[in-house]
């Protein structure tokens, strides 16, 4: 998944696994289609094993990989932290709203998933953020190295 708070745009996929191959395909997909234009595209990330440079190069390959990510900034959570990641709070939101039951097949869950993914966006459903970086400090000083 991929969020743009301020936007109220999010993009899902439903894959087989949670791999970097998906991962990457995914990534490549939003900066070659939907994120085309953009200068810039920042990336605000879990540290799950799938999520750094190295995944890219090792599908990709090194060549391809830096010319797809001269244009992305990475960011990553801190490792007790996740909940941070907007991301995450659109997962729960879809959750709650569309994963609540058992979904037959692949196809009927990606056909749910497509209908959620179409409604929150035509809805333009954004994220109020209020943590600060004051926040930050007060709840996450002691993971941070001095």
């Amino acid at each position: 998944m991929a969020v743009e708070p301020k936007a109220g745009r999010r993009t899902v996929w439903v894959t087989e696994h949670r791999g970097k191959v998906g991962f990457v395909a995914f990534i490549q997909e939003m900066l070659t289609r939907r994120d085309a234009k953009a200068r810039r595209v920042h990336l605000v990330l879990d540290n799950l094993n799938t999520h750094f440079r190295k995944c890219f190069e090792e599908v990709l390959d090194r060549s391809n990989a830096s010319s797809l990510l001269r244009r992305v900034k990475f960011h990553y959570t801190p490792k007790h932290a996740s909940w941070l990641n907007m991301a995450e709070i659109e997962i729960g939101i879809l959750s709650r709203q569309c994963l609540n039951r058992r979904v037959e097949s692949r196809q009927g869950l990606q056909s749910e998933v497509a209908a959620w993914q179409r409604d929150r966006n035509a809805q333009r459903c954004t994220i109020a953020w209020k943590f600060t970086r004051q926040d930050a400090d007060r709840k996450l000083g002691r993971h941070y190295v001095p």
